[in-house]
């Protein structure tokens, strides 16, 4: 069997061969026109010229810059050094070259030192440079030679001015960042530095000390005041500020003059209450006399506590808080003075406290403070390092700007020498046209060969069968053409009751469908890719294989936008059908037909071409046929348009009980194969597998021996030799010529 490369190969050659004999003839042409080409003339004789370029050794300088300057300055010298363009212009100046010309024709060789010697690097540069004219080449070698050793000179100077210059800025910017450092630690020195030195002689430590020896005497004194404050306030039974506020109440004349003039009213009132009532104008008088001095009491009450810290009795309880003797007065008194006395001792306490923690914080900062002075003095030593070290080595620059010199000096001038160059040999005309007839025959099988690879078709029934088996999707079977002529010598791809030679593969598919997961399903529908793949043809004969078995069969033509193709049995359908599309699908009288010469097989043709054959498909009539249908029939066939121009297939899967794809080799492409694929498996379609039509006789796998049928053995094979090779119809079928095609249409 032939090999699937080979096959897309022979396709690709069959569908491209006038690409790949245009191209043949395109390089044929190539070889012949090199062929008769005329042999090259001699060419004139060119000038050589050669010079010696020397690495020299660095001269005894007084300081050491100038030596290691002569060495990075031969360190630097490479190819792209000697072809600048200050070199190279001078050079062609006054001469017929371009500066741009040198960059590629002057070679330079570097020599290595010989061995057994030091290495220590290139010693020799050798020059070469070729012109047509005689003493050009020596003059612009012998310029350019010296343009390069005084570059080499001013090379090392620019490199020395650069770094005297750039010493020179990096001096400034450091004298700054001195200044900079100095003044830090000054400043730091003149506002820390009466702390560093009071914590460095111990002062600050002492003054810890006394501050806490002073907090211990306050608290003493403290201590012995508020036993004298408690001592005093259980004897009075007043706080401290109750006793101030009775004994500034005791003291004034005229809250002693108002609580006189109340207990005389009180007392009148107690003698006149058992006689008179409180009605009594003279009772009333009295109670609102005392009402009165109760009112003037408590505004001078008011007058003299005020309305601040001091606590003011409540107004039943002033003219007891305000009736002091003189000797709770005194201890009143006492008690007061004992009072600001303690607020004094906690201020003072207070204010101790204070200065102690601030000497122990500077105490704590000390090894803070100390370690920034040794921070900044540190930083300001560093500065002044590099200040006095760039300062030496700009005087160092300066000294060896005097000793400098180039690295290269002329070993050898430029001499010329004349090169007599060798006259080419013509092509051979016969190698030429051999060569290019070979050459040819390669470039046109490698376009062919390229075109197969980027033609995205299937070509052979192994690459459909690879991908199924990638998404583990069943193969029902491959299928041949069928080459068959009914009684008026037309060609149809219908399997005819006179001859049966293809029925047992249709046979040997049915029974692959009644297999696994498809044995209850009954109605199947048939769909593709492309309208090419032969889905027509192959629902034809999957219904006539099955009638042949004895099952009662039904043939569906579901692709309603399409005329129908019930001709192929000899069949007319009602021509009012596609007027009346809903009331032919609503009658069984109408659109059930059963085929002659074929038992058990009944079919109902498309009333196609329909403009919403959507909704036909979608409508009750549809449904109701399609549940008669899986009644009364043992398979249902249903032919449904492919799935690359509309989605009718997809409106009467939930109808049917199972998906069949039909493909073709040479028809399918890849892509649109594996995308179907994969969404149908997604969408979890009930997929039953995919069947390749219009296969090769002789590439078909062969038979199994124990092919079994469910009625009977399949009928013997009467070969038939087909009178043309036929083509797809491109829209319904895949296995009518040209011929049949206009017949189809006419009779459409």
């Amino acid at each position: 069997m032939t090999s699937p490369l080979v096959k897309r190969f022979l396709i690709s050659l069959n569908d491209n061969a006038l690409i790949g004999f245009f191209t043949f003839l395109f390089i044929i042409g190539i070889s012949g026109i090199v062929a008769i080409l005329p042999p090259p003339a001699p060419k004139p004789p060119t000038y050589r010229a050669r010079g010696l370029l020397r690495f020299q050794q660095p001269p005894i300088t007084i300081t050491e810059t100038g030596g290691n300057l002569t060495r990075q300055g031969k360190a630097s010298i490479d190819e792209r050094f000697l072809k600048s363009n200050n070199i190279l212009e001078p050079a062609a100046q006054g001469l017929p070259i371009k500066p741009e010309d040198l960059v590629d024709d002057v070679k330079v060789q570097f020599n290595e030192p010989p061995e057994g010697e030091e290495d220590t690097g290139p010693t020799e540069i050798l020059l070469q440079y070729e012109h047509p004219k005689e003493g050009v080449a020596q003059q612009a070698l012998q310029t350019m030679m010296e343009g390069m050793v005084e570059q080499s000179r001013l090379f090392n100077t620019s490199v020395l001015r650069s770094r005297i210059d750039s010493l020179q800025k990096r001096i400034d910017g450091v004298k700054q960042e001195l200044q900079a450092a100095e003044q830090a630690y000054f400043r730091y020195i003149t506002e820390q530095g009466s702390s560093l030195v009071s914590a460095e002689d111990g002062t600050l430590f002492s003054g810890i000390s006394g501050a806490q020896q002073q907090q211990r005497e306050i608290k003493l004194t403290l201590e012995g005041v508020e036993a004298q404050i408690q001592s005093i306030s259980s004897q009075l039974g007043m706080t401290p500020d109750q006793a101030y506020t009775a004994s500034a109440l005791s003291a004034d004349p005229l809250v002693g003059s108002l609580r006189s003039q109340l207990l005389e009213i009180e007392t009148q009132i107690a003698k006149l209450e058992d006689d008179l009532r409180p009605q009594h104008p003279q009772m009333q008088e009295l109670l609102k006399a005392q009402a009165a001095n109760e009112k003037l009491l408590q505004q001078r009450v008011q007058e003299l506590i005020g309305t601040g810290n001091v606590l003011v009795p409540l107004p039943g309880e002033i003219r007891q808080t305000s009736s002091l003797d003189p000797a709770r007065r005194e201890l009143a008194n006492n008690l007061v003075k004992l009072q600001t006395q303690r607020e004094t001792l906690v201020s003072q306490l207070q204010s101790v406290q204070k200065t102690e923690r601030e000497l122990r914080q500077q105490y704590e900062q000390f090894p803070a403070k100390q370690l920034e002075r040794g921070r900044l003095q540190q930083e300001l030593q560093t500065k002044q390092a590099l200040y006095n070290q760039l300062l030496t080595q700009l005087l160092d620059a300066q000294s060896a700007e005097a000793e400098t010199v180039g690295s290269l000096t002329i070993g050898n001038p430029a001499f010329d020498t004349k090169i007599e160059p060798e006259t080419p040999a013509g092509i051979n005309p016969i190698i030429a046209i051999g060569g290019g007839t070979v050459l040819g025959f390669i470039a046109a099988t490698g376009v062919i060969f390229l075109l197969s690879i980027l033609d995205n078709r299937l070509h052979t029934a192994k690459e459909i069968k690879d991908i199924l088996n990638d998404r583990e999707v069943a193969f029902l079977g491959e299928l041949p053409f069928v080459y068959n002529f009914n009684r008026d010598r037309v060609e149809v791809p219908i399997i005819q009751d006179y001859n049966l030679s293809d029925l047992h593969y249709f046979e040997l598919f049915r029974t692959n469908l009644r297999r696994g997961a498809a044995q209850s399903a009954k109605v199947i529908l048939l769909t593709s890719l492309t309208d090419d793949e032969g889905k027509t043809v192959v629902a034809y004969n999957l219904a006539i294989a099955s009638a042949q078995a004895g099952k009662r069969t039904l043939l569906i033509e579901g692709d309603l936008r399409s005329p129908s193709s019930a001709h192929y049995l000899h069949l007319e359908i009602d021509p009012d059908a596609q007027l009346e599309p809903l009331s032919y699908y609503g009658s069984r009288s109408d659109y059930l037909h059963l085929v002659p010469n074929v038992e058990n097989l009944y079919i109902i043709p498309s009333a196609g071409p329909q403009v919403k054959a959507a909704a036909l498909l979608e409508s009750s009539e549809m449904r109701r046929l399609l549940d008669d249908a899986k009644g009364r029939f043992d398979l249902v066939v249903i032919d449904t348009p492919a799935l690359s121009t509309c989605n009718d297939a997809l409106l009467l899967e939930p109808l049917a009980d199972g998906i069949t794809l039909v493909t073709r080799p040479g028809i399918t492409c890849k892509t649109p194969l594996e995308t179907q694929l994969d969404s149908a498996i997604e969408a979890e379609l009930p997929l039953l597998g995919a069947v390749i039509n219009a296969v090769e006789p002789k590439e078909i796998a062969p038979l199994p021996n124990d092919f079994e049928d469910d009625t009977a053995a399949p009928p013997s094979i009467n070969p038939v030799t087909p009178a043309a090779q036929l083509t797809p119809e491109g829209d319904r079928n895949g296995s009518a010529s040209p011929q049949s095609q206009s017949q189809q249409s006419a009779s459409r």
